[in-house]
Formats: structure tokens, C-alpha cells, sequence
């Protein structure tokens, strides 16, 4: 990793159905061997799937599933004399929703729906009512912390 100057952003442009740019980036992580069009049926379906079972705006219930998966804290591994602590640290926004996003993706993939489409708009109503493998996750993320809590001190 380069300690030269930080990577500039790439601005990403929204989606063509909703307009909205956290589904473009949830979009582009869906996407495997660069094949966009796939990935946006993907989308596009678990979304027409949550709009049908959750009967509410398919946008709001992915930004409430986004949000419930997000971590608010991490811990990162500090070495002190010979030592590593896991020391917990505050997650900024970016790095949340990236974590978000990668978080349901990969809890749906695991899934055993048959269709992608299926798997992940189950993970999106589970993530919106707050359960699910990717809730679990940042569950695990918190609870970590929380018993290193006594290595706060190491922040930096």
C-alpha cells in the first residue's frame, strides 16, 4: 500500500431505475467477471422481490438493511513492543457502508436459495428486520470490540 498520497475516489453514477448511488456501488459489488448487466438483473430482482414481500419502497427497505448491518465499531491489530492488540476503533462512514455492502453480498452468496436473485432479497428482508448472517456478523464485529475495550488505551 502506497504511503505516498491517498487514492482519489471514482465517482460513480446512479443507477438507471432509482436514481440513487449506494444501489450502483451494492451493484458494482455484486458484479463478477465484469459482467454489469447480470449484476443489475440480480439487483433489480431481489429489489422487485423485497418491494412484493416487504410491501413497502424496495429503496428505503435496502438503506434500512444497509444501516442495520453497518458496524460502529472494528477492531484493528496494533502492535505495542512486541505485541499485537486488537484495539477498538471507531468506523468512519465510507468504510461502513463498504463493509455493509460486503457483509449482506457475502451472507447471501452462502445462502441456499437456488437463484443469486432469491438469496439476495432473503438477505435484504432479513438485514431490514434486523436478522440474518450479515446482522450476526456485525454483531461478532461489536461484541470484539466490546472485550477489547481495556486496549482503547492503544488508539491512535
Amino acid at each position: 500500500m502506497s504511503r505516498r498520497h491517498r487514492a482519489e475516489k471514482r465517482e460513480v453514477n446512479p443507477d438507471p431505475k432509482f436514481g440513487d448511488l449506494v444501489v450502483t456501488k451494492f451493484m458494482n459489488s455484486v458484479m463478477l467477471d465484469g459482467k454489469k448487466s447480470i449484476a443489475e438483473r440480480i439487483v433489480y430482482g431481489a429489489l422487485d422481490i423485497v418491494e412484493e414481500k416487504g410491501r413497502q419502497n424496495p429503496v428505503e427497505m435496502f438503506h434500512q438493511a444497509l444501516e442495520n448491518v453497518a458496524p460502529s465499531v472494528e477492531v484493528r491489530s496494533r502492535r505495542v513492543g512486541g505485541a499485537t492488540y486488537q484495539v477498538p476503533v471507531e468506523v468512519r462512514n465510507e468504510r461502513k457502508q463498504a463493509l455493509a455492502i460486503r457483509w449482506l453480498i457475502a451472507a447471501a452468496r452462502k445462502r441456499n436459495e437456488t437463484t443469486m436473485v432469491g438469496r439476495l432479497s432473503g438477505e435484504l428482508l432479513d438485514a431490514a428486520n434486523n436478522r440474518g448472517a450479515a446482522v450476526k456478523k456485525r454483531e461478532d464485529t461489536h461484541k470484539m470490540a466490546d472485550a477489547n475495550k481495556a486496549f482503547s488505551h492503544y488508539r491512535w
